[in-house]
């Protein structure tokens, strides 16, 4: 298929797409790397009278680090990300998942920003970043905001940006010394859409106790959730505790049904990898910093 008619924009400068953005508003389709607006546009599933290309605007492609935070701009490519030893130190988390995302090809073109903006249910980047607590920084003309992650994604393909924003940047908590992550999901094949995934973090205190821990599950509802499992603050860092804290964010999940996989099958995937993934973040947060 062909994509409905629109009109081409060009954006050299980030002033010139957040131009562009509040001269068309909820008219408008930004394009990064397009791995997902292309196909949108080819099956006319999306149909903007605009689409503002930003991949000229090279200020939106670092990856800085500032104090407790490493900061990426929306248009780092996957597989930039995947390659930066500074987000593998910083963010193992993001590393670990990152070989999750589509295959070679579309990482070499998708971005980290376009990811979090599409909003997939079962997409690993805003998964990992629900996990951490990160936080997506949107910009309009004149003003700029950060919004939680956990607040940002509002369902499927939904998110908390106005129609005249733009993601600029996604920041992301560095790991410190104690603290333990993992990433772990099924899909019928690599590289396909996760039918459940998980995103672990754990800090454990020198006793083996847990001073925190999270667990983010992506493909189960219609956003990535992170499971309340604060009641688990203080327990031993053991098989035990992870099994249990797998078995109670089943519990309290509300799994969605598709031709994939019933609720009932979803949420014994939570279960399983759940447990898996707490496991090795409560062993990797003993070894060395996450």
């Amino acid at each position: 298929m062909k994509p409905a008619p629109f009109e081409y924009c060009r954006a050299d400068t980030l002033d010139e797409a957040l131009e562009l953005m509040a001269e068309f508003g909820s008219d408008a389709s930004a394009l990064a790397g397009g791995m997902s607006l292309g196909p949108m546009l080819n099956m006319r599933l999306a149909r903007p009278a605009a689409v503002i290309d930003i991949n000229p605007v090279e200020s939106l492609a670092g990856i800085a680090a500032d104090g407790g935070v490493l900061e990426t701009g929306a248009l780092c490519r996957q597989v930039d990300a995947l390659a930066s030893p500074l987000i593998a130190e910083s963010v193992p988390l993001l590393a670990e998942a990152l070989p999750f995302v589509g295959h070679f090809q579309t990482r070499n073109r998708g971005t980290l920003g376009g990811s979090v903006c599409h909003a997939d249910p079962s997409a690993e980047i805003p998964l990992a970043l629900v996990a951490l607590g990160g936080e997506v920084v949107v910009q309009r003309k004149g003003r700029a905001r950060t919004i939680a992650a956990d607040d940002f994604f509002d369902g499927i393909f939904a998110t908390a940006r106005e129609p005249d924003e733009l993601v600029t940047a996604l920041r992301w908590p560095r790991a410190t010394a104690g603290t333990g992550c993992a990433f772990d999901e099924i899909a019928q094949r690599q590289g396909d859409f996760a039918i459940a995934a998980v995103a672990a973090a754990a800090t454990v205190d020198p006793d083996g106790g847990l001073s925190a821990v999270s667990l983010g599950l992506g493909g189960i509802e219609d956003r990535p959730v992170l499971a309340d499992l604060s009641g688990f603050v203080g327990a031993p860092a053991t098989a035990e505790t992870a099994a249990g804290a797998a078995a109670l964010a089943a519990d309290r999940a509300d799994p969605i049904e598709d031709p994939k996989a019933s609720a009932a099958y979803r949420r014994q995937l939570v279960r399983v990898l759940g447990a898996r993934a707490l496991e090795r973040a409560f062993d990797r947060a003993g070894a060395a910093p996450c």
